[in-house]
């Protein structure tokens, strides 16, 4: 009798321990299952605004803070999964200096599209990967989206069609929804948009010897 192949998944993973993902986002949940490897999830209990404002108050960039964050959270985490391989991950949204925050309301969701509305903005992703507390290696990735000339009717009938999910990301929208018909053009990788870049982080897990293929 013949044994049973090994899965996908544990062909994939080379590491004793599992790997972790320090974040609670169900799009980043996603997009790492996609690549067939076996993980869990774990909140990073982390200050993010205390953080953030530490750091701006020692002029820190829009793309310095996505890692730093990303840095903290993987810190975190790892600290609690010993051995563990732990990727954390946070995103920026800049237009110029200044930076943007999920909206807690649609006035607020709101005065945010009106601000980017017919203008460029960067999305910047940090990763970074810790263990036992330490941080092995961190990435940056960054895409540049334009948003379409939007008056205030179009802004308020896009409020109306997406509904709650804009207090759920940065900017008010979701390119993967309905979100799509506010921009012009789009630079970058999706899965950066989306606040995870798999290909950079896949290569950091390979370059760590983590990976079989």
């Amino acid at each position: 009798m013949n044994a049973p192949s090994p899965s996908p998944d544990a062909a994939l993973w080379r590491e004793p321990a599992p790997l972790v993902l320090a974040s609670t986002s169900a799009t980043r949940r996603a997009l790492l299952a996609a690549t067939a490897l076996p993980f869990e999830t774990a909140r990073p209990e982390v200050d993010e605004r205390a953080i953030e404002a530490r750091a701006l108050a020692d002029g820190a960039s829009p793309e310095a803070l996505a890692v730093l964050l990303a840095r903290e959270k993987a810190r975190a985490v790892s600290r609690t999964r010993p051995r563990s391989l732990v990727i954390g991950a946070d995103q920026t949204l800049a237009l110029e200096r200044r930076l943007f925050h999920k909206p807690t309301s649609r006035e607020a969701a709101n005065e945010q599209i009106a601000a980017l509305a017919g203008r460029r903005h960067a999305l910047h992703s940090g990763v970074a990967l810790a263990r036992d507390g330490e941080i092995v290696c961190d990435l940056l990735a960054s895409a540049h989206l334009t948003m379409r000339p939007l008056d205030e009717a179009a802004i308020a009938l896009y409020l109306d069609l997406a509904g709650d999910v804009v207090t759920t990301s940065v900017g008010g929208y979701q390119l993967e929804g309905v979100g799509a018909h506010l921009f012009e053009t789009v630079e970058g990788d999706h899965a950066t948009i989306l606040g995870l870049p798999i290909f950079p982080l896949l290569a950091a897990l390979r370059d760590l010897g983590a990976l079989a293929l």
